[in-house]
């Protein structure tokens, strides 16, 4: 099994049981080799309520620091559009490094999860 086929079947597992409504909607990440992606997902109805990137976020340094940027910017979002409790979905992803800053920094800007 490859590291990408590992991550899928994980990925299956963690979907059959988290769920996002509009109160209370799924914080979904997906990571590349060049940047890091966010959404805020309402599986209700099956749309993105907002995203955010590396590419939307201009900053240097690392790719930890700048996926803990991501997650600051996604929370002051949603905390501008009155969404404070999420679910966390780390889509397959191994809960350390960009994963994990991008958590932190969501948790910073007041996100609940």
């Amino acid at each position: 099994m490859s590291k990408v086929d590992r991550r899928i079947k994980v990925k299956r597992k963690i979907r059959s049981t988290i769920f996002g409504t509009e109160s209370k909607p799924r914080l979904t990440v997906f990571k590349s080799n060049k940047g890091i992606y966010a959404q805020l997902i309402n599986d209700d109805a099956g749309v993105t309520i907002m995203s955010t990137s590396a590419l939307q976020v201009e900053a240097k340094g690392n790719k930890t620091d700048i996926s803990k940027l991501v997650g600051k910017t996604l929370g002051e979002k949603a905390k501008s559009n009155g969404i404070e409790t999420v679910v966390f979905d780390r889509n397959g992803y191994m809960f350390h490094g960009r994963v994990k800053a991008l958590a932190e920094g969501a948790r910073e800007a007041g996100l609940k999860f």
